[in-house]
């Protein structure tokens, strides 16, 4: 069992959610201004899942997401300012504007990276963890991931090779009910797309509330503990929900009224706010909590509006490890 959070802990989880819900805001709100280019794949939602599993791993393990990674880029240490400057192309973006919604990263905080290929980070998020074995770090390795990766070949070659070697790793399923527009209900086999598999590769899986951030910190505690112990990997399927359609071109026309209303009900902030009255922590601290985020998110978007530019020239770096092509010449 994981230890009962703190007071201090607990308002910790919540400002976070806060966090990384007010900057999902905010980008939304930047692009519809026009002051983002491209697109954007909006997390309000999915925070618990991002939190919950931080709250339970070492500043050194590994986490590696999808292009809906904005939720894990905060939760690992990103800040506001640095994602949305990223988001707005500007120089003090957390990638130096070269990566943008999809790609965000923060390697020195174990964020390695949000990836647009579907699956594609599972077998790198293998091969992290099989590095830690051999080195004897005890550091842990994180695949976050949509349902509908888990009909991806890459998804079962993942699994399976971390079931043999008993790798130090953690599959997380963000199951939100659709893979992009399609219900993931109407093109798989079974009702949980990625616990129900778990057992054809010989691995424990946890289905869980994917909007309580205490359940999901105690799901990864449990499979934390399991992987440091080099008792092998598990899966985690946290069953959440996007407010926001699958992308900012897509209206989600698709999902009913009455659906969508019933998981708003299950806000993973009301659930959050719920567990801190609980606890006994009274109203006015969780409004300061808010009235405190609110005001890092106005600062945050300032900011990012009066950040200059890239140097155009810093479109030839990072392109090889030392950092141009001298070398082939």
């Amino acid at each position: 069992m994981a230890t009962p959070p703190t007071e201090a802990e607990l308002l910790t989880m919540y400002e976070q959610l806060a966090l990384i819900r007010r900057t999902e805001k905010a980008a939304y709100d930047l692009f519809m201004a026009g002051l983002v280019k491209g697109t954007t794949h909006l997390a309000a939602g999915h925070e618990a899942v991002a939190v919950g599993a931080t709250a339970a791993l070492r500043p050194d393990d590994y986490v590696f997401a999808t292009y809906r990674g904005h939720h894990h880029a905060i939760a690992r240490g990103a800040t506001p300012e640095e994602c949305l400057a990223e988001l707005m192309s500007k120089a003090t973006g957390l990638c130096g504007a070269k990566g943008g919604s999809m790609h965000l990263t923060k390697a020195d905080r174990g964020m390695l990276g949000s990836y647009a290929i579907v699956g594609a980070h599972l077998p790198m998020a293998v091969g992290a963890a099989w590095s830690a074995m051999l080195r004897g770090t005890g550091q842990v390795a994180v695949a976050f991931f949509g349902d509908g990766a888990t009909n991806i070949g890459a998804f079962h070659e993942a699994l399976n090779l971390a079931a043999v070697w008993k790798l130090p790793v953690i599959f997380c399923c963000e199951n939100n009910l659709y893979m992009e527009y399609t219900p993931i209900a109407s093109v798989t086999a079974v009702a949980n797309p990625a616990a129900d598999r778990a057992s054809a590769y010989g691995m424990p899986a946890e289905l869980i509330d994917g909007n309580d951030v205490l359940q999901v910190r105690d799901a990864f505690a449990r499979a934390v503990t399991r992987a440091r112990a080099n008792d092998g990997p598990t899966v985690i399927e946290a069953q959440t929900y996007r407010h926001y359609g699958h992308s900012r071109t897509d209206p989600a026309k698709y999902r009913t009224e009455e659906e969508l209303n019933s998981w708003l009900a299950k806000d993973p902030l009301l659930k959050a706010a719920g567990h801190l009255r609980q606890a006994g922590i009274d109203e006015t601290t969780i409004d300061k909590v808010n009235a405190d985020v609110e005001q890092v998110i106005a600062e945050a978007i300032e900011a990012a509006k009066q950040a200059p530019a890239p140097d155009p020239k810093q479109a030839f770096t990072d392109v090889w490890a030392d950092g141009s092509s001298t070398w082939r010449t």
